[in-house]
């Protein structure tokens, strides 16, 4: 299983996302998601997301500038099965750097669903931009298509 993050930063206006259009065979091509990649040894989450970001934005962010929005496991024969911790963090925000990963763009949060992405990621990302307190946890399973075919919350 891999482990990695995905880290929402955003101002008052906007949300910083990634869309994934520079890397061959990526499963993420062609959609939008938020910085972030995987746990490389002896990392935690939360250093993950400090150094993922830090590489992907040229923001320095501390531990407690992160908040830890929840947890989502992908299960799909597209990948091998991931967890991936989603945190978010208050920014200033800069002009971005050229990732190597994809386009970063600030987006307005009204314009969010608008934009490709993964149907997972719009269903937690509705809790995240209504400030839910309550970390969530969730299991998206998805078919080689890429289509959302389950959907559980919490134990379930």
């Amino acid at each position: 299983m891999i482990h990695s993050v995905c880290v929402y930063l955003h101002d008052d206006s906007a949300w910083l996302l990634m869309y994934r259009n520079k890397k061959p065979h990526d499963v993420n091509h062609g959609k939008w998601i938020g910085v972030g990649g995987k746990m490389e040894k002896d990392e935690t989450p939360l250093t993950c997301a400090i150094r993922e970001t830090r590489e992907e934005t040229g923001y320095e962010l501390v531990p407690d500038s992160l908040q830890l929005q929840g947890e989502v496991l992908f299960d799909s024969p597209l990948a091998e099965t991931e967890k991936i911790w989603i945190y978010t963090a208050q920014v200033q925000k800069h002009d971005l750097p050229v990732c190597n990963e994809g386009t970063l763009a600030w987006v307005k949060e009204e314009d969010i669903f608008s934009l490709p992405m993964w149907d997972a990621d719009r269903i937690f990302l509705k809790e995240v931009l209504a400030g839910i307190q309550q970390p969530f946890y969730y299991r998206a399973r998805y078919d080689e298509a890429g289509r959302l075919t389950g959907l559980s919350k919490g134990d379930e």
